[in-house]
């Protein structure tokens, strides 16, 4: 059994944001932090005041996670980036709205004493009995995680302990968010007072400056006294909460956000329900119809459609069964659909899951057909217009040195260009066949042949090809070039000039995808000097979808192995920079060389070049632990370690500089998810170097301490690479078939009471009942489950308490 969180992430856009360049603009992005640590940035949008964004994103993160802020930021070049505005949302809100949160949400002013991080270790007893005044003691140990505040990427902290008037300090530790005090302090009990309070605050010293607020600690003595004596780790709060007089006036930002808190029961729970619509998927191989799958179709609503739909194809193919399973809703949707020009153009199950299948087993196919392109676009950023209505000479610049373009050299400059890149994704399209998943052929394949059955007259000739094109084309090829960032084809979105020449090229993919050159032309005429183009790139996909669909199973071995479908096997690859540690040799000034790093299923990889002969190696279920490292060791806040224990025992730790936050948090999470069985695992770590026969983040000068701050292996980010977990979605699953049972037990009840009235149909009618009373029994018995689980929580969180009590 194992609790989970997911929170959905969607950060639409902004509006109202005040002006902080000279231009009288801005250029927005955002920084999401859980729990103060930073695991997102958005593109920038440069020169605007109302940004657009919509990106989203899945990240899992442990259960006791407290907040998820948002912080709006202005990119400089030349100096800091200015702070905009934040937005803070609260586990307890999020948890309160099991729907989600979706709407406008006003920017506040960051105020610096509200700013704190970190947690303090206290110890605090009562001392004496009788004649002898009774003490009150507090014992200062060590603080991790404070925030810093100081231009070296650090703090230099120091406690402040107040009660009844009287107040200590303990000494400063220079340079240092991971404190060590081990102070202590006395005070005279009050025995009078009825609400006396100890104040423990920590405080960043400044020579010149004033002090800055690090975060505060409060204690009800009274409610101590009964207890004696209290230890632990606290986290540290903020001074006060301040309303901000710019409350409302920095703007807004819209969020779609939901939280779901999954309790993953072992996988014999689940297997009755896979079995059941595994049964149901193959009922057709026997000429039956498929009744559970078709009742699901006929109750998922429109909200849950997507999520259902990706649910149930990385569940079926974690059963080998998701060309079988799109086959019943390809037949399902055929025998709904009359007018051929309307098939598989709404958001149907059937749509939506083949949606996700193309986007779960096909992103590797899509990053090396379009990868070339795409980037050839960013990098030449020419402009490109067709519409007469949108050209701006001023962007296009000239042609000569003494000549300007007018609006027909622009327009014939654009169509050549979009015409190069067209002929150039064609024919990459064309030799794609030969790299396209077996798995995806072999599902466009029954689709072909699917539709071609049911519209056999030759007047319907183009439908098939349509129905293919609607998928690989419209779903699939065209959305991934007008939005790259969003199908990790490149890091950031593209610029004004760039998006439009990126939505041009999308728009000539779907006039070809829908095999219509005259709807195009006559709604947006402007494209006709494409049509020649667009004509020939009909041809040339129809071609490409015969020779898609010919696939066979018994072709030669060595194809197949290069069509598989790499789905369930962790695997990421790319060029970072790396710093090894030998004993205690002290990083240079430049530590970090180049190399080509490879996460696959057991091994971390590294070499200088791609491919290469010469390559290290790290076991992953050696690795211990995998965080980040303090900016203030190597200039860079995108450095992480890994640490790992070698067949010796001995411990070594390999550094990683990336490009980004970004860059930073995938590798982070490709590698925790990796190592998430490991039995080694560290659970504190340290976030410093060690240099100088000491270590950088709290002074220790014992090379073997354990560390300081605690391993924070349980926050991730969602990827498309990532292992299929075919527990997680039964269990989503079940959350959706139970929400959906009262619907299909009405359902189930129509069916009784026609079987009476239509006894021809009595065999399918009773078959259907019956897969439904299964299902219900099988809904039961695994709510029940959930029930026992909740149960024994209960009582241990009970138990727990009672022995914290005594």
């Amino acid at each position: 059994m194992s609790k989970r969180s997911t929170l959905f992430i969607r950060i639409v856009e902004g509006k109202n944001l005040p002006v902080k360049d000279i231009t009288g603009s801005s250029d927005p992005y955002c920084i999401v932090k859980i729990d103060n640590e930073a695991i997102i940035r958005t593109a920038t949008i440069w020169k605007t005041l109302s940004p657009f964004w919509g990106e989203e994103y899945n990240v899992h993160l442990p259960p006791s996670f407290r907040t998820v802020s948002f912080y709006v930021m202005d990119e400089d070049s030349l100096s800091r980036d200015d702070v905009i505005g934040k937005v803070s949302i609260s586990k307890e809100m999020l948890t309160s709205k099991p729907q989600g949160v979706d709407g406008w949400m006003n920017l506040s002013e960051i105020d610096p004493d509200e700013e704190v991080q970190g947690e303090i270790h206290l110890q605090i007893s009562v001392h004496g009995d009788g004649e002898i005044p009774r003490k009150l003691c507090c014992k200062v140990l060590e603080a991790r995680d404070l925030a810093k505040k100081d231009r070296n990427g650090a703090s230099d902290p120091f406690v402040r302990v107040r009660y009844n008037g009287k107040t200590y300090e303990s000494t400063v530790v220079k340079k240092s968010c991971y404190p060590r005090w081990n102070t202590s302090f006395e005070f005279e009990l009050d025995e009078t007072s009825t609400d006396s309070l100890l104040s423990v605050e920590v405080w960043d010293w400044d020579l010149v400056s004033r002090n800055d607020f690090l975060g505060k600690v409060l204690f009800n003595i009274n409610k101590l006294q009964s207890a004696k004596q209290e230890e632990g780790w606290f986290r540290l709060g903020p001074d006060k909460s301040k309303h901000s007089e710019y409350e409302g006036t920095l703007g807004s930002l819209r969020l779609q956000l939901r939280l779901r808190d999954e309790v993953v029961l072992p996988s014999s729970h689940y297997k009755p329900l896979t079995e059941l619509l595994s049964q149901s998927v193959g009922s057709q191989l026997n000429g039956n119809w498929p009744d559970l799958i078709m009742l699901m179709d006929e109750t998922t609503t429109a909200e849950s459609r997507q999520e259902v739909a990706n649910n149930l194809v990385k569940l079926f193919l974690g059963q080998g069964l998701v060309k079988e399973f799109l086959d019943v809703l390809f037949k399902l949707e055929l025998e709904k659909t009359t007018e051929p020009n309307t098939l598989f153009r709404s958001n149907s199950l059937a749509s939506k899951s083949m949606e996700s299948f193309l986007k779960v087993a096909g992103m590797q196919y899509l990053h090396r057909l379009l990868g070339p392109i795409v980037n050839r676009i960013f990098e030449e950023k020419k402009y490109v217009e067709l519409d007469p209505s949108k050209v701006e000479l001023k962007e296009a610049g000239c042609a000569g040195l003494h000549r300007h373009q007018t609006e027909s050299d622009v327009i014939q400059q654009s169509c050549s260009l979009l015409q190069s890149y067209l002929s150039e994704l064609l024919s990459a399209i064309l030799q794609s066949a030969s790299y396209c998943p077996l798995l995806i052929c072999q599902t466009f394949q029954q689709l072909y042949h699917r539709v071609q059955e049911s519209f056999p007259d030759p007047e319907y000739r183009k439908v098939k090809f349509i129905a293919v094109t609607s998928f690989l084309c419209l779903r699939f090829i065209s959305p991934a070039i007008m939005s790259p960032k969003l199908f990790h084809l490149r890091e950031k979105h593209a610029d004004a000039r760039t998006s439009r020449t990126l939505l041009l090229l999308a728009k000539a993919v779907q006039t070809i995808g829908n095999m219509d050159t005259l709807t195009c032309c006559s709604k947006e005429p402007w494209m006709v000097c494409l049509q020649p183009a667009i004509q020939q790139g009909i041809s040339q996909l129809k071609d490409f979808i015969i020779k898609l669909v010919s696939c066979r199973e018994s072709e030669d071995l060595e194809l197949q192995t290069r069509m598989s479908l790499h789905c369930g096997t962790m695997e990421k690859e790319g060029f970072l920079f790396l710093h090894r540690t030998k004993d205690k040799c002290m990083p240079m000034t430049s530590p970090f060389k180049k190399y080509y790093v490879t996460i696959s299923k057991d091994t971390l990889s590294y070499s200088r070049t791609q491919p290469s002969k010469k390559t290290s190696s790290i076991s992953l279920p050696k690795i211990r632990a995998v965080e980040k490292v303090e900016e203030k060791c190597f200039g860079s806040a995108n450095v992480m370690q890994i640490i790992w224990s070698e067949a010796s025992g001995q411990q070594e730790t390999l550094y990683l500089d990336c490009k980004s936050v970004n860059e930073l948090n995938h590798w982070l999470s490709a590698l925790r998810k990796a190592c998430s069985h490991n039995t080694n695992i560290m659970s504190c770590y340290h976030p410093g170097i060690y240099k100088a026969d000491r270590w950088s983040c709290c002074h220790q000068r014992e090379k073997t301490d354990s560390g300081c701050d605690k391993t924070r292996h349980g926050v991730t980010l969602q990827e498309w690479y990532d292992p299929l977990d075919t527990d997680l979605e039964a269990q989503l699953i079940y959350q959706h078939l139970s929400s959906v049972q009262h619907a299909m037990r009405e359902n189930n009840y129509k069916v009784r009471e026609q079987q009476g009235a239509q006894e021809a149909d009595s065999v399918r009618d009773q078959r259907k009942a019956d897969e439904l009373t299964k299902l219900f029994s099988v809904l039961q018995d695994l709510h029940d489950s959930h029930s026992a689980v909740e149960e024994e929580e209960r009582l241990k969180n009970k138990t727990f308490f009672l022995e914290l009590q005594t």
